[in-house]
């Protein structure tokens, strides 16, 4: 036996460790300009006894490394500290995924890839049911899906979906701010993301919207900031995942930065743009940064009762002198510095103060280009 299935390319951090199962392939929307994932792809439907012979063979896999673990006189209880050796020696990307699953306890799976709703909802609600009684572990399951395609479905129709267990959907807020979401080709308004995202809550569905700081750049990161905020209050959804615009050669955007059109925000740009949002949110959702592309991953925290806190980290970096500010910029964007208080660990500053002596002039004058160049490495 094979022991291969289809694995797609993405998933989000918070579903490192979970079993990914391709309902779909790539993305029905495509044209985002900010997006490279799927561009020289086609969207595709999956049958649904395609997907259910891959959750089989997830089964085949789970078992073939539970007997494993019986033959090496390990008993059921050495099923995860066999998955961890299997893991090293997977035959394919597939077994892989299973042992890692099985690992982390084979509690949790990902719908791939970019917008599984899209499927006629009693064919995702069969794929789901057929997936949790093949898996029983299971106990969470979660996809991407887009705003557009939630306010097409009806709540009853998404409440299926819950019923049959469908945990959590991922959807890419980006903006609330209608000009920005036209600029950008998003295919949504401002009015369909509070449609979508209020389906999803009343339907009973937990629902993470990301925002994406940087996307207004110089010139709309005012309307961008106070526009999302007002479109996720009135969503209220139970996350809101922060990631920081980071451009590649092969996006749209990339394009128009290099000449001109759009203005790229610098970090301090981000900063006063993260500080606006936060300020507006009146909601009662999870705010979680969770991407290593954002300055401050240590901003996170629940609404309304931590926003102080929040701020407060934001004020700590605004009350640091220029130099300083150059120093944790370079740190965090190097992978070094996860915290503002990481510049108080004198091997994580000396190492740093030798990367900005290296690429700075005085400690002063830092060109945005290299702070550009080092986040392209994490997308």
């Amino acid at each position: 036996m094979t022991y291969s299935f289809e694995v797609g390319p993405y998933r989000p951090p918070s579903e490192a460790y979970s079993l990914l199962i391709r309902a779909t392939r790539y993305c029905s929307w495509n044209r985002c300009k900010f997006c490279c994932m799927y561009k020289n792809n086609k969207f595709e439907y999956r049958p649904v006894a395609e997907i259910k012979q891959d959750i089989a063979t997830v089964k085949a896999i789970q078992d073939k490394i539970t007997e494993m673990a019986w033959q090496a006189g390990r008993g059921g209880a050495g099923t995860q500290e066999m998955a961890a050796s299997a893991f090293n020696s997977a035959p394919s990307e597939s077994f892989r995924n299973v042992a890692l699953w099985l690992y982390a306890g084979g509690e949790t799976v990902f719908l791939q890839d970019s917008n599984s709703i899209i499927m006629r909802t009693h064919e995702l609600s069969e794929v789901i049911r057929f997936l949790k009684e093949t898996l029983p572990t299971v106990n969470r399951i979660t996809s991407y899906g887009r705003s557009d395609t939630a306010a097409r479905k009806k709540v009853e129709e998404l409440a299926e979906l819950h019923e049959a267990g469908l945990s959590r959907l991922h959807i890419g807020l980006e903006t609330g701010y209608d000009p920005l979401l036209e600029y950008i080709d998003k295919g949504v308004t401002a009015a369909r993301h509070i449609k979508g995202g209020r389906n999803v809550v009343e339907s009973g569905i937990s629902l993470s919207e990301y925002v994406l700081l940087g996307l207004g750049g110089k010139e709309m990161w005012r309307e961008h900031a106070t526009e999302t905020a007002r479109v996720l209050n009135e969503i209220d959804p139970d996350f809101i995942r922060i990631r920081t615009l980071t451009l590649r050669e092969d996006m749209p955007l990339y394009d128009e930065a290099a000449s001109g059109d759009f203005i790229r925000a610098t970090d301090d740009d981000i900063v006063a743009e993260e500080r606006l949002l936060i300020e507006n949110l009146n909601c009662h959702s999870n705010y979680v940064s969770d991407h290593i592309t954002n300055l401050f991953q240590e901003i996170e925290g629940k609404l309304p009762d931590d926003k102080e806190k929040m701020l407060a980290v934001i004020d700590s970096y605004l009350a640091l002198s220029k130099a300083d500010k150059i120093n944790f910029r370079l740190g965090r964007r190097a992978g070094i510095y996860t915290r503002l208080d990481d510049m108080e660990e004198p091997h994580k500053r000396e190492t740093v103060d030798d990367i900005v002596h290296r690429v700075t002039k005085d400690g002063n004058q830092l060109d945005e280009e290299i702070i550009y160049t080092l986040m392209q490495r994490f997308i």
